[in-house]
């Protein structure tokens, strides 16, 4: 679950990790009253949406002044916010973050995720803050410093140092930079979060390390235990699909292909999207729809895949290991019957009945397109999409 950055510093503060002073604010008026409560100009306004780039597309502005801080917060509420990450239509600019101006020296990074490939938490620093961290990965990968964290030891104040050192901080810096990682870190073990990113992490004039920017991702897995987060949760920020999914127990997500995509498992449904781009194909959508494939999550999910307008074909891949496949076949039945689908409908039936499956397909009296195994699938499902 992502959460905006507002809400990531507010739980971030719970922690000690140094963040400006400044509240959300849903209204000019509201933004002002922050304004002038913080007791000094400048006052940054900042957008606040589900994407990085905020700035490069208008979003964050300087005010130095009570007029100026009007000015953009009245343009910036409201407005449609096209950045790198939102794609040409942009999202609607809901709230805004109302902080105190910093006394910058310098721009750092510093973020935290899990390594799968080792199984440890790394924490990875970079003094080219500012910068997006996959361009300095690509071009310049030695300016990233990553200490991994063993689970059986935790993190330890060396770590913080190694950390530190690698950003070339000294003095009250360095002291600062130490105590803002170990803050970091245990927020993000505590919190059960997937990814912590501060950029641009900064240092002041008086040489305070200070989170001027903050991106938390949070395992929904763990969600159960943060209640209280959880109901951070902004819908209008997350396709209206997924949501939807989300609400019916369907694993969801949106893509830009045409062919729309019902698989039963994960690791089926990847191989499916797979399968359909090597046959020339492009997947429009990632949907699980776990292992009992009833007929009112059959339904669900052709309804779900529909409301993409790109979709020109369907390809529904089901191996009945626990449910059987003409159990399967009756609810594809019947939920194309409800839902009127109007784009060609191939199926692939393997497992537990798929003969009595295929049976009863041919004799619905609808048009499905029968495949023998996944390459055919895929390439009927490609061809469906040509008008052939």
């Amino acid at each position: 679950m992502k959460i905006h950055e507002h809400q990531a510093k507010e739980l971030l503060a719970r922690y000690a990790v140094p963040v400006p002073r400044g509240r959300a604010a849903f209204s000019v008026e509201e933004a002002m009253d922050i304004a002038d409560s913080l007791g000094k100009y400048p006052v940054v306004v900042k957008a606040q949406i589900h994407a990085g780039g905020r700035g490069k597309g208008g979003g964050v502005k300087i005010a130095k002044t009570k007029a100026e801080a009007r000015q953009y917060a009245s343009q910036i509420l409201g407005m449609q916010l096209v950045t790198h990450q939102t794609g040409p239509e942009g999202k609607k600019v809901q709230r805004l973050l109302i902080e105190e101006g910093m006394d910058i020296k310098c721009e750092l990074y510093a973020g935290l995720l899990l390594d799968r490939a080792c199984a440890q938490n790394v924490f990875m620093v970079s003094t080219e803050g500012g910068m997006e961290i996959e361009k300095v990965a690509a071009e310049t990968p030695e300016k990233i410093v990553k200490v991994h964290i063993h689970p059986a030891i935790g993190f330890q104040r060396f770590h913080a140092q190694k950390l530190a050192f690698a950003l070339a901080l000294t003095g009250d810096a360095f002291k600062s930079a130490v105590k803002c990682f170990t803050a970091m870190y245990k927020a993000y073990d505590d919190l059960d979060a997937s990814l912590l990113e501060i950029n641009p992490l900064v240092v002041t004039g008086d040489n305070r390390v200070i989170a001027l920017d903050a991106k938390m991702n949070l395992d929904d897995n763990g969600l159960f235990r943060h209640p209280d987060i959880e109901a951070m949760r902004d819908l209008s920020e997350e396709e209206p699909a997924e949501v939807e999914a989300s609400a019916a127990n369907l694993n969801y997500i949106k893509l830009d292909g045409t062919v729309g995509c019902m698989v039963n498992g994960a690791g089926l449904a990847m191989a499916t999207m797979d399968i359909i781009k090597l046959h020339g194909g492009t997947p429009a959508n990632f949907l699980d729809v776990g292992g009992t494939a009833s007929a009112e999550t059959v339904e669900k999910g052709f309804r779900i895949i529909l409301s993409d307008k790109n979709v020109r074909a369907i390809l529904i891949n089901i191996f009945g290991g626990i449910v059987r496949c003409d159990r399967v076949a009756g609810g594809v039945i019947e939920a194309v019957k409800k839902s009127k689908v109007s784009v060609p409908v191939v199926v692939r039936l393997e497992g537990t009945n798929a003969d009595i499956a295929a049976k009863l397909l041919s004799e619905s009296g609808l048009s499905f397109v029968v495949a023998k195994d996944l390459t055919d699938a895929a390439q009927k499902a490609v061809l469906a999409v040509k008008g052939t």
